[in-house]
């Protein structure tokens, strides 16, 4: 389910809320037999609904922050990338290692390999019998990044003559980077599926057909308007309190 909706959660739990304040102070005569709607039932799970979505929110922070952290820290990484490359050529390499570093580095800009061809051209080609089939090049995922990344400090741990004075460029500096990068990014990972996770518990806590929030919320309605009437200023008190209900 969209985070986008998890203001609409906290609104059925706030409601729910509401609706147990009226249920309590129908006093005595509220006194249903299912067990699931009785006042400790309804105040146990608007407990449960609300310490979890405040988890959900408070994870979501952290996620946030976390996927904020990681942009910012790969955001140098092509301009960097750039620079290693004009380092190798400038170490007096052969061409072949040369080439394998401007490779590395063509992936980390996300750079195609042969320029793609228009669509006239394939179509003439595929008229001379020839049928071209592109992919796209870019390999721009963080998880591709740092597999390029690390290719090419594996290359460069090869060239004995790539000694660069600049110590951003200089293996253990580039080791250091690639380590932090993937950290931060594991990091996103890890917070990611456990805001999902929770995300689930919520929506199975709100939203379970049977022991949901809402369906007992609905359910509890039933009851006040079999006990006082449709018609009567305590179910009319009750009736208009709005629960939406998601499909889990």
């Amino acid at each position: 389910m969209s985070k986008t909706n998890d203001t609409g959660h906290a609104k059925n739990v706030a409601n729910f809320e509401t609706l147990i304040s009226y249920l309590t102070g129908y006093g005595a005569v509220y006194n249903p037999s299912n067990a699931n709607i009785q006042l400790s039932s309804l105040n146990e799970k608007a407990a449960a609904a609300l310490a979890l979505t405040q988890q959900v929110n408070d994870l979501a922070a952290k996620n946030s922050n976390a996927v904020a952290a990681r942009d910012l820290a790969f955001q140098p990484l092509k301009k960097l990338s750039t620079r290693i490359v004009n380092a190798v050529k400038a170490s007096n390499v052969p061409k072949q290692v040369a080439d394998n570093a401007i490779t590395h580095n063509r992936k980390l800009q996300g750079q195609r390999a042969t320029v793609k061809l228009s669509d006239v051209e394939k179509e003439k080609l595929a008229a001379d019998g020839t049928i071209v089939n592109q992919v796209s090049a870019s390999q721009q995922s963080f998880d591709s990044l740092l597999d390029s990344l690390d290719k090419q400090i594996k290359l460069l741990g090869t060239i004995p003559t790539y000694t660069p004075n600049e110590v951003d460029l200089q293996l253990t500096t580039l080791t250091a980077l690639y380590n932090d990068l993937l950290q931060k990014n594991r990091d996103v990972i890890a917070k990611t599926s456990e805001l999902s996770g929770l995300r689930l518990n919520r929506n199975n806590v709100l939203y379970h057909a049977e022991t949901g929030l809402v369906a007992l919320a609905q359910d509890a309605k039933n009851y006040a308007k079999s006990i006082f009437g449709i018609s009567t200023p305590q179910y009319k008190q009750i009736s208009g309190i709005p629960f939406k209900s998601v499909k889990i």
